[in-house]
């Protein structure tokens, strides 16, 4: 049998993959709920979710290779074989990084497309730095450097 898509569903709060396969032989088509931990012998290779590619396909190209090369990595790291939605927006570092709610407020203000890369930035880059917290003072930092837009020098 031979994967060919995975869907994210949620079923009373908990997340079900629908995972599609097909016979290449016969042409024996199935589908088969799990939880994501049960995955392990029904997915042949690295393989993204319909969502995870959804939410891929919404970016730029000139981000999107790069930002999937990244997560690919990552995923890859952790001895997994799905890219799952929530996957995308995971630190890359393993760390549980906390958002200030007035950082919270200013990423819904960045444009929808690099939104998730900024996101993933920012936790990249406190990690880094050992702090457990995004802060608005931190996003000016990392908007700064990306793109000398700091706040305006009085």
């Amino acid at each position: 049998m031979h994967t060919e898509g995975i869907e994210e569903r949620t079923y009373e709060g908990s997340v079900q993959w629908f995972i599609r396969s097909e016979c290449r032989g016969c042409g024996l088509r199935v589908g088969i709920d799990r939880t994501p931990s049960q995955t392990d012998r029904l997915v042949d290779r690295l393989m993204w979710t319909d969502e995870a590619l959804h939410r891929l396909d919404r970016l730029p190209p000139y981000v999107a290779s790069l930002f999937r090369e990244e997560v690919e990595q990552d995923v890859r790291s952790r001895d997994e074989r799905v890219v799952s939605y929530d996957a995308l927006f995971r630190p890359r570092s393993g760390a549980r990084i906390e958002w200030d709610s007035e950082a919270e407020h200013r990423l819904e203000n960045v444009p929808a497309p690099v939104r998730a890369m900024a996101k993933i930035e920012l936790e990249r880059t406190a990690a880094e730095r050992g702090h457990a917290r995004i802060t608005a003072s931190l996003m000016e930092e990392v908007k700064a450097r990306y793109f000398g837009m700091g706040a305006a020098k009085k």
